[in-house]
């Protein structure tokens, strides 16, 4: 047995619930047994190298830990993990990623080799790279990270020249974009949408309850109608309106009785600095942001940079029309050779929809969401 890919399928049980911590799966091996398996399931609770002890049913010393990332090695909301490892008699620990965040940077491994704990790093990094790849980059640029998600028709419309736009793709796509919401912290549209469509912008996956993200209202000039159902939802999570400095005050008071929290950014060309917004957002523990925009703030977003990642979901399905928005707006790219490219693409059927999802390589990195490690008690 894969020792270390259980450890990941462990991990990926706290998809959703983590944020902004990693998502981690521990697994204790003793005489080829399986003997105590454990994950992070919820920000601020145990980390999975304690679920695993505590879910032990023999005696761990002498055995072998998998755990995907470095333990920790100091105390935040829990004590170290790596204390822990040295105090139960662990003999050998198989680690995924080294952490390279300043509050741990090895010095987790450190502990258990000075303990006389053999150490082996590096298995499956790869995969635990990709399954953290949210945490990698929050942690290390204190950004967080944009996935833009995007559906259009064949010929390239998100919606008709009437502005109709339900349903473009099918029940698997939307189904498959819930669960998008449900893993990301923040869910970001722009006021177009919120005046055309009056979304809910909440999490449905059917049978099991999903984490509602903040939803995050793009919105100028604070043009978002009292009544509009971000304002006036029963939700965990809350609406945050990014507004710049011309819009109405009274307007914003208004908004923040209603329960809303208003961020004022700095104007950009008119509209709302987000590069500006990802950090006030970053600041509040918002370690994802899915994009729901229109065409004019997709546009915005890839111009200013703030996009690591995109899902397109493509429909077979031709709606025409010169006035039909396509997924991306604003003035557009002038030449070919300046046009953004995607890396590590990945294509995906959902029933008669294709999803093609790509990262937008960033100045700086070694590889696609190779963003590095963070810190598991933030």
């Amino acid at each position: 047995m894969d020792y270390m890919k259980r450890a990941l399928e462990l991990a990926k049980k706290g998809i959703g619930y983590t944020n902004p911590n990693p998502l981690v799966g521990a697994v204790i091996v003793k005489e080829g047994r399986i003997i105590g398996e454990g994950y992070h399931k919820v920000y601020g609770d145990n980390h999975a190298e304690i679920n695993a002890f505590l879910n032990a049913t023999e005696d761990v010393k002498g055995a072998t830990m998998y755990v995907t990332l470095e333990p920790c090695s100091h105390y935040g909301k829990t004590p170290p993990c790596a204390k822990a490892i040295v105090d139960k008699g662990i003999k050998k620990v198989v680690i995924g990623l080294k952490d390279p965040n300043t509050l741990v940077a090895g010095k987790g491994i450190k502990i258990l080799q000075e303990a006389g704990i053999e150490v082996t790093v590096g298995v499956l990094e790869d995969e635990v790279r990709k399954l953290n790849e949210i945490f990698l980059k929050y942690i290390t640029t204190k950004l967080p990270f944009v996935i833009m998600k995007t559906a259009m028709t064949l010929d390239g419309k998100i919606a008709t020249c009437k502005n109709e736009s339900k349903w473009i793709t099918g029940e698997l796509s939307r189904k498959y974009v819930h669960t998008l919401r449900h893993r990301m912290s923040g869910l970001m549209v722009g006021i177009g949408t919120i005046l055309v469509d009056n979304p809910y912008l909440t999490t449905r996956l059917g049978d099991s309850k999903g984490c509602d993200p903040t939803r995050i209202i793009v919105d100028s000039n604070a043009r978002i109608p009292l009544d509009a159902r971000v304002l006036n939802l029963e939700s965990e999570a809350k609406t945050i309106i990014a507004v710049t400095e011309k819009a109405n005050k009274e307007k914003i008071r208004i908004l923040k009785e209603k329960g809303a929290e208003v961020i004022i950014t700095p104007c950009k060309k008119e509209r709302v600095d987000l590069t500006f917004l990802m950090k006030e957002l970053a600041a509040r523990k918002i370690d994802s942001i899915l994009l729901e925009g229109g065409s004019q703030l997709n546009y915005s977003a890839l111009e200013e940079g703030i996009v690591d990642k995109v899902n397109v979901f493509i429909a077979p399905k031709i709606i025409g029309g010169n006035t039909a928005k396509t997924p991306v707006g604003g003035l557009g790219i002038a030449h070919i050779k300046d046009a953004i490219a995607l890396h590590n693409v990945n294509v995906q059927l959902f029933g008669k929809d294709i999803m093609i999802e790509g990262y937008i390589r960033k100045e700086g990195r070694n590889n696609v969401y190779g963003f590095g490690g963070g810190d598991r008690n933030s």
